[in-house]
């Protein structure tokens, strides 16, 4: 195993981590499946011994007996990811690492091997999650490392800087208090994305000399469990749409298919409109008779979209009401994606200061300008000190 992290995997087992009652998600069924340690100790130890994720609590914990629920809250990812996310965030011994986010404790146990118990400090949103990952590295002899419960978004000032800072749920944004809490040359690790689509990506970002900003490339895609202070309430179609159907909307066609906009959930096209897209979610309904609508909303006014795919047809009818014309905007993002020569997710990157995420591509100075609002120009790429400075991406919070 690469960057040394193989006598920690060794010596911190993802099994001392994880409940007896747990639900991997299991190939060939496509779900999550219950498995009972007690029951199928076999079974138990194959799935956990596995490159799969493991959820261990439904429903912020409002969950009983052994069925899935309906919201999985907290799991253990796969190896192959925590192993790819530990190797970017290129620890050290002796460094100071902040987790946010501690789920059963088994990534905190892994960087506390590493750089010393002392030394790390992750941080739980949920009480029973907490209790139990204190409770898992006290048996494993890691005692001394901190698991503080509270907000993750206000890190831990009280120990930093921190050399290194690690997130194990997706972001959408508040990431500058890490920023504060990291020493010059530092690094970021956080799942991050928009609230266009649930596919995120990797951001490795390293802090300024003057520690006012952190900036670097994604590296690859993912798709964590969003922090539950920035969980995406779906919209309410009925509260967009009126009941007669699309109403007064205005009709227009695209020559946009199927196949090359929806192309599977970690989709690097999706990636790039949300960056270019604000204050917009999409839902693709499911096909029927060869055909299928995909829905547009935006999340800080009324406006929608939708795109009708049929098999078959060159083009698709579209429908759009409301101050913006989302899919006007979705699809110039899409085409300039296109255009761009299709770049894969470790060409995009993100900067972040006090008061700004600021999405790239190739180099910081190529900032992604985000679409405008009717009767603006629309976006492109620019390079500092040409175009007026583009808007925030920003992010509709909801509490939990």
């Amino acid at each position: 195993m690469a960057s040394g992290w193989a006598p920690a995997f060794t010596a911190v087992p993802r099994t001392a981590f994880l409940p007896d009652l747990m639900w991997p998600h299991d190939a060939s069924a496509g779900r999550a499946v219950a498995v009972d340690k007690n029951a199928d100790p076999a079974a138990w130890y194959g799935y956990a011994d596995s490159d799969v994720p493991i959820v261990t609590q439904w429903d912020d914990g409002n969950h009983t007996g052994t069925e899935p629920g309906k919201n999985f809250t907290s799991s253990s990812s796969m190896p192959s990811v925590v192993f790819s996310m530990l190797a970017d965030l290129d620890v050290r011994a002796g460094h100071r690492v902040l987790e946010i986010g501690t789920g059963t404790g088994w990534n905190a146990g892994l960087l506390a091997h590493r750089v010393g118990e002392e030394n790390v400090v992750s941080v739980e949103v949920d009480p029973a999650v907490s209790e139990a990952a204190r409770a898992a590295l006290r048996r494993l002899g890691y005692g001394s490392l901190r698991v503080i419960t509270g907000d993750g978004l206000l890190g831990h000032p009280p120990r930093a800087p921190y050399d290194r800072v690690i997130a194990t749920c997706g972001l959408r944004s508040g990431l500058y208090p890490w920023v504060e809490q990291t020493a010059p040359g530092g690094i970021i690790v956080a799942p991050w994305g928009t609230y266009y689509t649930y596919t995120e990506a990797t951001a490795r970002l390293v802090v300024a000399e003057d520690g006012r900003s952190a900036s670097g490339h994604f590296t690859r895609p993912v798709n964590f469990m969003r922090m539950r202070s920035q969980r995406l309430v779906r919209p309410e179609h009925s509260h967009y749409v009126p009941a007669q159907g699309t109403g007064d909307a205005e009709k227009s066609t695209t020559t946009v298919s199927e196949a090359e906009f929806l192309t599977g959930d970690l989709g690097v096209e999706a990636f790039a409109v949300g960056l270019q897209v604000p204050d917009c979610t999409h839902v693709p309904d499911r096909k029927q008779a060869g055909r299928r609508p995909v829905w547009f909303y935006g999340l800080t006014d009324m406006s929608w979209a939708v795109v009708i795919f049929r098999d078959g047809r060159d083009t698709a009818t579209v429908y759009q009401s409301g101050r913006r014309r989302l899919w006007d905007e979705v699809e110039a993002a899409f085409r300039w994606w296109q255009d761009q020569g299709r770049p894969g997710f470790h060409r995009f990157g993100l900067t972040v200061t006090a008061d700004r995420q600021i999405p790239w591509l190739d180099a910081p100075a190529n900032v992604l300008e985000t679409q405008k609002t009717p009767g603006e120009q629309g976006f492109s790429v620019v390079s500092e000190g040409g175009l007026e400075p583009p808007r925030p991406i920003k992010g509709t919070s909801t509490s939990s």
